[in-house]
Parts: C-alpha cells; structure tokens; sequence
C-alpha cells in the first residue's frame, strides 16, 4: 500500500490561473529575440550557416555542409526548419527572422508539452492530495491543472533557458522533442492515441535532431518504468505500453543506423576537482530556481518514490532528469545538455508547491523580488545613461567595452519596456496582497521577473546586444575598408578565405552579400577570379604556404567590435 501524500490542499488552494495571464507570460517570454535582431555569434549563427546554404542550393540535404565543413552536431531537422523557412518566406522578410520562427514555435511547443504532461502526471492518484474527511479538499482536475500552471512558471523562471531557447540552434529542437516525449509518457494512461503521437513525434525527432541516443535510452527507460508501473495501470497494460516504447526505440535504432548519426561524444569522468566544482557551479545557477524545489520535493515525497509501489510523477521526472544531468557531465557542451534537463526539474519543482510552508514561500518572494527588481533597475539605469550620457559612469563603461557603438531610440522599445515594467510593479503588488491562496502563487514573481528582464533586454538593450553579439558591424568596417583600398568593389565580390568558420563565412556572405570561398577547397583556376583574401590573423603567419604572397599586398588586420579575440587580415591582389 502506498505511504500517505504530503500534499495537504483544500480547494481554495487550486484557484485556476487565468488562461489570459498564463498566455501572456509565455507570449512575453517567447517574443522577445525574435524580431529586430540579427542572428548571433556562436551556435546559432553556426546553425543558420548550414540552413542558409541548404536554402540556396549548395549543400546536400542528407549530409549539410557549408563551405566544405560539416556541422559540429550531426542534425538533419533543425537545418531543414530553418531552410524551409528561407525558402517560404516572403522577399520582404530577412533570412535571419525566417529562419528564427519555426525555433520560436518550437519553444511554445516546449511550454506547451511541459504543461500537458505534469497535468496528467498530477492526475494520478499517488499525486493527489489527503482526502478530507467531511471534504473540501482540492478536486483531482483542479489540482492538477494548478500544478501544470506551477510548471510552466517554474520552467520560464529557470535561469539557464532565457538565452538557449531564444537562438535558432539544434539544442533548441532537442529541448521541444524531449518535452514531447515527456509528455508522451506522462499521458499514455489517459490518453494512448495523443501519446503514442506524441512519443513518435518527439523520439524521431530527436534522433533527427543529433540525439538518437536519448531518444533509445529515453525510450527503452520509459518502457522499462511502464513494465514496473502497479498503481497506474493494469500488468497487462503496462507490458502493452513498455512493448510499444521499445518498439519505438529499435525504430529509431534503425533510422539513425540508416542515416548514419551514431556518433558518441562522451569524455571520460573528469579527474580534476576544478571541473567538478565547474560542472556543480553551472548546474546551480543554470536550473535556478527550480532545483531547490525540486530537491524539497525528493524530500518530502520521499516515500513515495522510495517505497516498493512508487509514484510515476516523481520517478518519471527523476528518470529523465538523472539521464540528462549525468549526460551532461560527460559531456564539453554541458550547458546545451542541461538545458533539455529543465522540463523534468520544472515538473519536479511543481509538486513541491503543494508541501511549501509559508516562510519558504515567503522567502522565495523576497528573493525573487529583490533580484529581478535589481536587475530591471540595472537595465533601465544603463540605457538611460546610453541614451542621456548620464549617469557619466555606466554611458562610459558602455563606451569602453563597446568601442563604435553609437546608441538608438525606438520609440516602440520604450512603450514596451516601460508596459512589462508597470505590469511587474502591479505583479508584485498582487503578490504582496491578500491574494494568497493558489499554488502557483510562489511561482508568479520568479516567472514574471524572468520575462521582464528578458523582454527589457530585448527591447531597450537590443541594438547594444546586437552590436555585441551579432557580425553585422564587423562586416560593415571591413567594407568600409574595402571601399577606400578600392572604389569599384560592388556587391558579390570575390573573396577567398583561409582560417575562417562557417559562422564568420557566413557572416561576410550574409551581410555583406560576398562571394565566399574557402581556399583549401576552392580550384586554383577559380581563385585567379578573386581580388581579396581574408584570413585568420592567428593563422598569417602560415599563409605562405597556401597562398603566392607576392601577389598580395596587404591591407590592415581588423577587430571585430566588443572582441578581442576575433580579427581578420584582409590581402587585395590588383588585376593586371
């Protein structure tokens, strides 16, 4: 017989959160980073490489590449999307915001999973609260619809997703299959048909999206828990339902073995403390502020998931959170891994909400009030010394950090920021107040200060951001460059490259509309063809031995903005 639940909760507790305030936290926190930027430096440029040569036709679709290399994560999906989506999109519409939209579905697909599948994980009976004993208590659909609304406000405060899920990047696609297989698993009591749907969708389209290793491992887990699963299902049921799963993870065995994606990039343990504490760092701050609740809920349902009949809300999550985090301790992109850790640690963090004391809650108010107060007010008071100059310190270390950086007013960024920021004050204002009764009260202040600071940091710091993170101002300098060695240089100009990555190749072609070619993989016939050379200053000193340096004069090693570490040398051959 299973332990008692900790989770004492009356009706009143399970006041259903408004559908329109839960859409507009989620509109809030999906929007920003979608429109007026350009792609970024790093994975997601590095990405949008690959989808934008598949989209115009010079790379092959079953094996992408772009100027001769291949991608670092072997992913077939995420490039389709985003090239399917510079295919389809109007003219008016840049590459770079198409390219962006089906990852922004992506991520209301994620929120949305996470919330269908704590709903009917909190559906079952080992996670309902103690009856009553002339009732009141919560009713089993209520309950659980609080704790999906807890879940998804869990899993938008989580610090570690603002940045990841906002860039056009495979990690990003990884994160919405995982959440639909989740969910799969969550519901395949209730509803077979939707999960079975959704668990195909979301294994094959890990294994499309360079994880077909989770998608077995999930899958045979999943099977293997659906197999020892007493309380939810029937033996027999529970046998057809873990048949199915493995099933589906030799279906996805197959195709990843068809399409050649089994590449393991798992490192040895590390033996060294300093990367312990590293790992043990990031995973504290990543999956902040769910992982304390998460823990208190091990805790104080402790006897429901260490008992011979435990619940399948609480090992289901710790199954797929276990298999992620020590993944990701094996691996160098632990961040990108953990990152498809937080729907469960989400899911985890809910079903404390129904056990919290109210010191504790209180605590997590406070906190979460005065750091995302904190840092709106950081925000606002930088941007206002960008736009002003004062206060003189912050518009000067603006200036320093970000050499060339020349400030712009919107006036729509303005009116946005200072919306998000009232509603913030009339949030906490709320909080604050009598109303005090719902579960996902603990939840409101860590998710809506989580949105606010993400939606002032794309709203008022975006051309900052831009300018930072984006290659735009560098191509730009080095087309002025361009211009004053030679008048005539018009678009789609020749030029080679030698040390460059696909990010900065595709950077030059992107913005400054060149005709790029690596010189390693280019014919010498065609080379003749080209009147400028940029190459990696730390790669110059080798350069002779590519190239004839007698033909080329060269012109001046360029910095790029707000970095040190990134420079080029650009060489101009004359034509006789």
């Amino acid at each position: 017989m299973t332990q008692p639940t900790p989770a004492i909760v009356p009706q009143s507790a399970v006041r259903r959160l408004p559908r329109v305030a839960l859409w507009l936290f989620c509109v809030a926190y999906v929007l920003p980073g979608l429109f007026g930027r350009e792609p970024w430096k790093g994975n997601e440029f590095t990405a949008f490489g690959h989808m934008l040569a598949l989209a115009e036709g010079t790379s092959d679709w079953l094996n992408p590449s772009a100027w001769g290399q291949a991608p670092e994560l072997d992913a077939l999906l995420p490039y389709w999307l985003g090239a399917w989506a510079i295919q389809l999109a109007p003219s008016w519409l840049s590459a770079g915001l198409a390219a962006r939209i089906p990852f922004a579905l992506l991520l209301g697909l994620t929120l949305a999973t996470t919330w269908h599948g704590v709903y009917y994980l909190a559906l079952s009976p080992q996670a309902q609260p103690v009856p009553f004993a002339f009732g009141g208590e919560a009713k089993p659909k209520d309950y659980a619809r609080t704790i999906a609304d807890g879940a998804v406000l869990a899993l938008i405060a989580c610090l570690g997703l603002t940045l990841l899920s906002h860039e056009a990047s495979p990690i990003l696609t990884q994160l919405a299959f995982v959440s639909c297989a989740f969910y799969g698993v969550a519901a395949l009591p209730y509803h077979p048909r939707y999960s079975l749907t959704a668990l195909s969708t979301g294994l094959v389209g890990l294994c499309l999206s360079g994880a077909p290793s989770f998608a077995v491992l999930m899958a045979i887990g999943s099977g293997l828990l659906c197999l020892l699963d007493r309380q939810s299902t029937t033996a027999k049921t529970g046998r057809l339902h873990a048949l199915l799963l493995l099933s589906m993870g030799a279906v996805v065995t197959s195709l990843a073995t068809i399409l050649d994606v089994w590449h393991w990039r798992l490192l040895p343990i590390h033996n060294d403390w300093q990367e312990w504490r590293s790992l043990l760092r990031l995973l504290a701050w990543f999956t902040w502020p769910a992982w304390p609740l998460a823990a208190w809920t091990l805790w104080r349902w402790r006897r429901q998931w260490t008992s011979l009949y435990w619940s399948r809300h609480l090992v289901l999550p710790m199954w797929f959170t276990g298999l992620i985090v020590i993944t990701a301790m094996l691996t160098r992109s632990a961040d990108q891994t953990l990152l498809l850790a937080l729907p469960s640690f989400a899911t985890l963090a809910a079903f404390a909400l129904p056990t919290l004391r109210r010191s504790v809650a209180a605590l997590i108010d406070w906190f979460t009030l005065i750091f995302f107060s904190g840092c709106a007010f950081v925000i606002w008071v930088i941007w206002i010394a960008m736009q002003t100059g004062w206060p003189a310190q912050p518009a000067a270390n603006v200036k320093r950090l970000f050499p060339g950086f020349e400030p712009s007013f919107s006036w729509v960024a303005l009116v946005l920021a200072s919306a998000a920021t009232a509603v913030w004050i009339w949030l906490v204002m709320w909080r604050t107040s009598k109303h005090r009764h719902a579960l996902w009260k603990s939840m409101v202040l860590p998710a809506g200060g989580a949105a606010l600071c993400w939606l002032l940091l794309l709203t008022l710091w975006v051309p900052l951001l831009d300018f930072a993170r984006s290659y735009k101002p560098w191509v730009e300098q080095i087309q002025a460059v361009m211009s004053k060695q030679d008048a005539k240089v018009s678009k789609n100009v020749c030029v080679l490259s030698y040390g460059l990555d696909v990010g900065q190749m595709t950077a030059f072609h992107y913005h400054g509309d060149f005709d790029m070619k690596a010189i390693d993989i280019t014919p010498v016939e065609q080379q003749s063809n080209c009147t400028w050379l940029l190459v990696d200053n730390d790669l110059r000193p080798g350069l002779g031995a590519v190239v004839h340096l007698s033909e080329w004069t060269r012109v001046r090693t360029i910095r790029r903005p707000s970095d040190n570490n990134e420079d080029v040398t650009l060489y101009y051959r004359r034509q006789p």
